[in-house]
């Protein structure tokens, strides 16, 4: 009887065990170190606060569109950076709506939310993946990185989006922001500082982009034709324009050759 005892309290502190390992309370001010969390399945628990207009967003997990419509209401957007490119003195970032595709792990977004400043809490079993939350493109010569903060980090040399400017989308120098970016926030470097002004441009789902939107002009690229097959491998992009007129596809984008 005694031996049952034990082994009944042996399962009962294991199964408390594996509990407490499958819960995340996902920490979006100081951060949450996720390495033991890595590629294991978990109810993860995120409050975020969102204010009215454009914010950013980067998560270690996946969130469905139909959950972004719970949490944040159906008329809210979500997109992400497809290219860059430089226009006149100043930096156009390229966005796309990519809402249907939900939120995937890691990767950097901006969300547009319609309702008032509030905190919104997300609650869901997911499975959780560590590691950088990055996307990097070349603007004639200048390297454009979209980041998510896994832990709070240092604004300075960086450009965020401020509250003030919300409505437009506008990324601005973040120099003088004394709280720098916490985590699950989003922020973009240049490689030569933050004296370039940065502007957004919204791309609907599956626009076509020009090729500098996405890529620069001495930067070599796989083609694609709409049907999948390779027309040309390792090629500048400024050859491009010697292909057929037509629609191709370019690191996963369309692009249009006139």
């Amino acid at each position: 009887m005694m031996k049952k005892f034990y082994l009944i309290a042996a399962m009962m502190l294991t199964t408390v065990a594996v509990n407490a390992q499958q819960r995340l309370n996902l920490s979006t001010y100081a951060g949450t170190n996720l390495t033991k969390y890595a590629d294991t399945e978990c109810v993860v628990n995120a409050n975020r606060f969102v204010c009215t207009g454009w914010n950013t967003l980067s998560l270690p997990f996946a969130v469905t569109e139909a959950e972004l419509n719970e949490v944040f209401g159906t008329d809210c957007r979500l997109e992400r950076l497809v290219g860059a490119e430089l226009e006149g003195s100043g930096i156009t970032l390229n966005f796309m709506d990519c809402k249907a595709e939900g939120i995937q792990p890691n990767v950097p977004y901006i969300l547009y939310y319609s309702g008032e400043a509030a905190n919104k809490q997300l609650t869901k079993t997911a499975l959780v993946k560590a590691g950088e939350s990055v996307v990097s493109y070349n603007a004639s010569g200048i390297t454009v990185t979209m980041f998510g903060a896994n832990t709070k980090k240092e604004s300075k040399g960086l450009y965020g989006i401020l509250a003030r400017d919300n409505a437009e989308a506008k990324f601005v120098s973040a120099d003088d922001i004394p709280t720098g970016f916490y985590a699950t926030r989003c922020g973009i470097s240049l490689s030569n500082g933050t004296s370039t002004p940065l502007t957004a441009r919204h791309l609907k789902a599956g626009e076509v982009t020009s090729i500098t939107a996405i890529a620069g002009t001495n930067e070599r690229v796989d083609v694609y034709n709409l049907a999948g097959q390779r027309v040309a491998g390792n090629i500048r992009v400024a050859d491009m324009n010697n292909l057929p007129a037509a629609i191709y596809v370019v690191k996963g984008q369309k692009v249009m050759v006139k």
